[in-house]
């Protein structure tokens, strides 16, 4: 069997647990970069260690992964209709109005997004479900190993509420020091980049940082500033996770801190492969809503 540049495999060794797309292929070493297709994971392999995925079974796997991914949007849209009752409901007791009345006054500003991503793929994804959810977002990929480069100057251009900084990560166990830096792939890179956006605004309630991907270190992303990051466990993360978190934050009230175990909850992952602190929301309840505020978004 041949894999070549493209092919959906996974790893025998490791159960064929996780689907991944070849990235790159070494003859002489015999052995094949991997990114996964559902989850943040990049990983070295053995040619010999992998089975190549034939149409019925991705298609099977891929059908799974989507379900999975609309129960936490479900979840999502039951959250934001509770939260927009509350919101209206607290309104309504400002104005003297009823909920009905204060609901045809009121407009709605959630915090913005700027969503930088190493793969281009998974960034499209997302910035597809932050479009669905009604978030403004700007997406740009960029190589992990870029971010820290060039995040300063994006957040004075872009001027976010919300920062998300993912792509591919990867613990390598056989290093044997879970706190070591140079035992990930690329958790130096976003805990750089956290830094730097620390740099730009240290408030952690102006400015909201979630970092990280598969298996990163999640001690030393919360150390460096960031309000969200994966991995606690050192597992897996999906694809959207991250857009769900950012969801949260951007749809919770600036009256009320992010209840971290109910970001979680609506995530692929869970608490295992994500964390966080204590963080207020960002959204923005305003009166009155004008002809402008109803064909125009905030």
């Amino acid at each position: 069997m041949t894999i070549k540049v493209g092919d959906i495999v996974t790893r025998k060794s490791y159960g064929n647990d996780i689907l991944f797309t070849v990235v790159s292929v070494n003859k002489i070493k015999q052995t094949a970069v991997l990114q996964g297709l559902e989850v943040r994971l990049m990983a070295d392999a053995s040619l010999d260690d992998l089975v190549k995925i034939d149409r019925e079974t991705l298609e099977r796997e891929l059908k799974k992964s989507e379900i999975k991914s609309r129960e936490s949007l479900k979840l999502i849209h039951q959250e934001r209709r509770l939260m927009r009752e509350k919101n209206i409901w607290q309104q309504a007791g400002y104005t003297g109005r009823d909920d009905e009345e204060s609901n045809t006054l009121s407009f709605e500003i959630p915090g913005k997004v700027l969503h930088l991503d190493g793969d281009g793929k998974y960034l499209e994804r997302c910035v597809s479900m932050y479009q669905e959810l009604g978030i403004k977002v700007t997406g740009i990929h960029l190589a992990e190993t870029e971010m820290p480069l060039h995040v300063y100057k994006l957040l004075v251009k872009y001027q976010p509420d919300i920062l998300i900084l993912t792509g591919h990560d990867a613990y390598r166990k056989q290093s044997g020091n879970i706190t070591s830096l140079d035992s990930y792939r690329h958790s130096r890179y976003f805990v750089q980049a956290v830094q730097e956006a620390r740099r730009f605004e240290r408030d952690k309630d102006r400015l909201i940082i979630f970092a990280g991907a598969c298996q990163s270190n999640f001690e030393s992303l919360i150390e460096a500033g960031a309000n969200f990051a994966s991995s606690p466990k050192r597992i897996n993360i999906h694809t959207l996770d991250p857009v769900y978190i950012a969801e949260k934050v951007a749809f919770t009230s600036v009256r009320e801190t992010v209840n971290v175990f109910e970001v979680a909850k609506n995530t692929i992952t869970g608490m295992d492969g994500l964390g966080g602190i204590e963080t207020f929301g960002l959204f923005r309840l305003g009166l009155p809503r004008t002809e402008q505020l109803k064909t125009n978004e905030m």
